[in-house]
Order: structure tokens, then C-alpha cells, then sequence
């Protein structure tokens, strides 16, 4: 019986990221009371999920007789259907509940990606780059706040959404992000996540179908996307971008997301994700690492840059630098980013790169390892180790 259940866990982890937010929103609008019902829903998920399954897998193995007596004794119980519960997902409900006014953008989206992505505390701290405790103690002032406003549980009307698209979907690109590239564990993606936030970001759009940014995010992502297969090896290894079989990439993805990029270009209002959007479309275009556009890329991180201040951004320029102008150039604007992520791992990670670019092998390998201390990710923490050894050798290791 144990082993059973036992064997249903994958399934059971994989079901609760889909089912949690939806017996969320049910209980959110029965109930009225948004913190009470995400503390209910995360209490023991597991628990109640891994009982469910014990119950199915009772059911099957009780005679036809006895199962149709339950059903029987089941359906005069049950209770008299709600119509106030629409018959499509609750989730971009929930979405946009969690981006309530009433909160600042970073307490919502931290609240979104607990709620409704289902991330751990402590992911989402990883994402925000602050202590688990700050996170826990900033999500449970939103819930607080949420219901001090007296929230209801309701999709908001146009004008009111138009207020908080920017929050939405700064919550769904994290979520995608984490899925993609997921900052801890033992598996480079979670695929539950990435696959979420594109559901998520094509209710999105539906929804809004004439803003130019919603429509980019879901480009940026499926762009993106496009690329997962071909990012790890069978055993799960890292492969990086310059290396990997681009035979392997979506091309029905890549060619949704470059038409729905040229659908939000042509209206005229460049955003973040919009650029964002184009830089994926450049490297998905390109037949070969050698082929890459670095010089467009370089200027649309130059805008992207200008636009949002992110030191993330700055990374990323200093890399398009270095590819253009020689690794030095990228060494010094890599300097600006550094104060504002200091600490973080993917600073040592850039440096060495530029580092190896300049013939400076040891100095690299330096960098990777230290980059390699600081990875919580383990397929990262790999990648990185095997470079530092690499270049410490003089040598290549076989993949």
C-alpha cells in the first residue's frame, strides 16, 4: 500500500503546482477570506493530494458493487452546485488579486508567485535576493493587507486592469524565469513553471490583446523556451548557449513568438519586454553561434539598459561588450553592475567568462570557482566547476 503511494509522488508534485491554484481561487470565492484560504491551500498540499490518491487507488481495487454504493451515498451528500464559480480557471483571477492596489509591486509579486506559482519562500527570496525570513514576513503582511482592503475575489474590470498589467506581468516573467533557469535543486528547468507562466501569459494577452507589452512578454517567452531542450545533455549537464544543437530548438515556438513580436512592435510602444523579446528572436535566428548579431544585440541591451536600470541588464552588456568590442570593453562596463549585485554568484560568472576571452585562464578559473561556492543551482554548480578544472588543466574534459 505504501509503495503504492510512494509511487504516485512525482505525479502528485506535478498535479499540485496545476490543482493548488485553482482549489485556491474555489476557496477564495466561497469563503471570502483570500490569507485564510492560501495558508489552508499551503499547509500540507502534499498531504491532502497523496490522500486523495490513496483514496482513488482504494477505490479501484473495492468491488463494481460496493464503489457504486459510494457513489450513490456520495452524490446525496454533495452539495447544491455554486453558480457564482465560472466554469474557467480561476488562476489570472488569482493573479490579479494578488496584485492588489493596496500593495507595493514587490509585496505582490513575491504573494503572486507563492499563490499562484506555487514557489517555496525561500525560492522567491532567492529571486528577490533577500534573507527567506524578510520574504516570509513581506508575504504575510500582503495577505494581511489583501484582506484589510476587502478585496473580492473577481476579475477587475478593463480600466482597473490596465493599473495593474505591470505588476501581472513582472510576476509572470519571474515565474517563467524560475522555470527556465530554476535557482536551486537538482534540475536546471521546472518545466511545471515555465509551462504556467506561457498559460498564464496567453490568458494574459487574450485578455488584453491591444497591449503591446503583455503581447511581448509572451513572445520574450516562447523565444525563449524555444531553446530548453537543446540546454542540458540526457544526463541533465548544463550545455551553453554557443554550444548547444540548435536542430534541437523549437521552430514552431521560435515562429509564434517572432510573429507575436512583430505584432507588438508594430504598434509603436517599445517596452522592456519587447526588447527583451527581440534579443531572443536575434540568437534564435542566428544558424550558428558564429552568426550571432552581436552588434544589434549590443544596441538593444544598450536601450534595454537605458530603460530599466537593471545591473541584470548590465551583465548581459557587458557580455554583447565583450563580443563586440573585445573583452576589456566588456571588463569595464561589467564595473558598473558590480556594487549593485555584489555577492551574487552570476557577477563571478561574467567576469570569468571576459577573463577566459582575454587569455587570463588562471585568473578565470578563479572566478568560476568562487562563482561555483555561491551556485545553489546543481546543475550550474557543475557547469562552473568543470570550467574552473578545465582551465586549471590547460585542458578540455571530455562531455
Amino acid at each position: 500500500m505504501t509503495d503504492a503511494v510512494e509511487e504516485l509522488s512525482p505525479a502528485i508534485e506535478n498535479l499540485l503546482r496545476t490543482l493548488a491554484p485553482q482549489v485556491l481561487g474555489v476557496l477564495a470565492r466561497r469563503s471570502g477570506d483570500f490569507a485564510g484560504a492560501e495558508d489552508a491551500v499551503q499547509d500540507n498540499p502534499r498531504g491532502w493530494l497523496i490522500q486523495t490518491a490513496h483514496r482513488r487507488w482504494t477505490d479501484h481495487v473495492r468491488s463494481e458493487a460496493a464503489r457504486r454504493r459510494r457513489e450513490e451515498t456520495a452524490a446525496l451528500r454533495e452539495p447544491p452546485p455554486d453558480d457564482s464559480v465560472p466554469a474557467e480557471d480561476d488562476t489570472l483571477t488569482l493573479v490579479f488579486l494578488c496584485c492588489h492596489p493596496a500593495l507595493a509591486p514587490a509585496s505582490a509579486i513575491a504573494l503572486t508567485l507563492r499563490a499562484v506559482g506555487g514557489l517555496t519562500t525561500a525560492e522567491i527570496a532567492t529571486a528577490f535576493l533577500v534573507p527567506e525570513a524578510t520574504m516570509a514576513q513581506r508575504i504575510s503582511r500582503a495577505k494581511q493587507r489583501v484582506k484589510a482592503a476587502g478585496a473580492s475575489f473577481r476579475l477587475p474590470p478593463p480600466q482597473e486592469r490596465a493599473e495593474l498589467l505591470r505588476s501581472v506581468r513582472h510576476v509572470l516573467y519571474l515565474l517563467f524565469n524560475e522555470g527556465y533557469a530554476a535557482s536551486s535543486g537538482p534540475a536546471l528547468h521546472r518545466v511545471d513553471l515555465s509551462d504556467e507562466a506561457i498559460r498564464l501569459a496567453r490568458l494574459l494577452y487574450r485578455a488584453v490583446p491591444d497591449d503591446a507589452e503583455t503581447t511581448g512578454l509572451l513572445a520574450l517567452m516562447l523565444l525563449t523556451d524555444a531553446r530548453r531542450t537543446a540546454r542540458t545533455t540526457p544526463d541533465g549537464r548544463l550545455v551553453p548557449l554557443a554550444e548547444q544543437d540548435r536542430t534541437q530548438w523549437d521552430r514552431h515556438r521560435i515562429a509564434e513568438g517572432s510573429a507575436l513580436l512583430a505584432e507588438a512592435i508594430a504598434r509603436r510602444a517599445v517596452g522592456e519586454y519587447q526588447l527583451q523579446a527581440a534579443i531572443a528572436a536575434l540568437h534564435d535566428k542566428a544558424p550558428t553561434a558564429e552568426a550571432t548579431d552581436w552588434p544589434q544585440i549590443l544596441a538593444l541591451y544598450g536601450l534595454l539598459d537605458q530603460m530599466t536600470g537593471n545591473p541584470v541588464v548590465t551583465l548581459n552588456r557587458a557580455v554583447a561588450t565583450a563580443m563586440v568590442h573585445g573583452p576589456s570593453e566588456g571588463l569595464s562596463v561589467l564595473e558598473s553592475a558590480e556594487a549593485a549585485l555584489k555577492g551574487h554568484h552570476h557577477v563571478d560568472v561574467v567576469r570569468a567568462h571576459l577573463l577566459e576571452l582575454s587569455g587570463e585562464q588562471d585568473a578565470a578559473a578563479a572566478h568560476y570557482a568562487a562563482a561555483a561556492a555561491r551556485a545553489t543551482s546543481l546543475p550550474e554548480r557543475d557547469h562552473l566547476t568543470k570550467k574552473a578544472a578545465e582551465l586549471r588543466s590547460g585542458n578540455r574534459l571530455p562531455q
